[in-house]
C-alpha cells in the first residue's frame, strides 16, 4: 500500500436523516424505543426531541470509509463513544456530517479517526477504526 500521510483525508459525506429513516432503522434493528420517533415521549423523558439510534449514527460514519477501503473485510476494529444525541426535526431532519481522516499508521494497519457532527456538535467522540493496510 502507498504510504498516506497522517492528517489525510480519505473520506467524507453528509447524509440527511428524516423520522422516515428512523422509522426504517427501527424496523431492521427490532429498537422501537418510543424515543426514536415520538416527541411527546422524547419530551417527557427529558430529551430535546426525537433522538436517531446511536448505533445508526455509528453504522452511517463507519460506513462513510468503506468505499476508500474497497473491502469492508479491511476493518479490524471500531469503537465511539456517544457524546451527543443527533435530533431529527419532524419537518427538516438532521444532517450528520462524517470526515475520516488517518491518524496513525504502521507498517500493518491505519488508524482513520471520524470526526462526526450534527449542526455544530459533535455526536460521537473518540470515533476511531484500525483498518489492515
Amino acid at each position: 500500500m502507498t504510504a498516506i500521510e497522517i492528517g489525510t483525508v480519505v473520506a467524507e459525506r453528509t447524509v440527511h436523516l428524516t423520522r422516515e429513516s428512523l422509522v426504517r432503522y427501527a424496523g431492521a434493528s427490532g429498537d422501537f424505543n418510543p424515543i426514536h420517533y415520538r416527541d411527546d415521549v422524547a419530551t417527557r423523558v427529558g430529551l430535546p426531541g426525537v433522538l436517531a439510534h446511536g448505533m445508526l449514527t455509528m453504522g452511517l460514519a463507519v460506513e462513510t470509509i468503506v468505499e476508500w477501503l474497497g473491502d469492508a473485510g479491511r476493518i479490524l476494529e471500531y469503537g465511539v463513544r456517544f457524546t451527543r444525541p443527533v435530533v431529527v426535526d419532524a419537518e427538516a431532519g438532521a444532517d450528520v456530517t462524517v470526515v475520516a481522516k488517518v491518524g496513525a499508521a504502521d507498517d500493518e494497519t491505519l488508524r482513520i479517526d471520524l470526526t462526526v457532527s450534527s449542526g455544530e456538535t459533535t455526536v460521537l467522540g473518540k470515533a476511531q477504526v484500525r483498518v489492515r493496510a
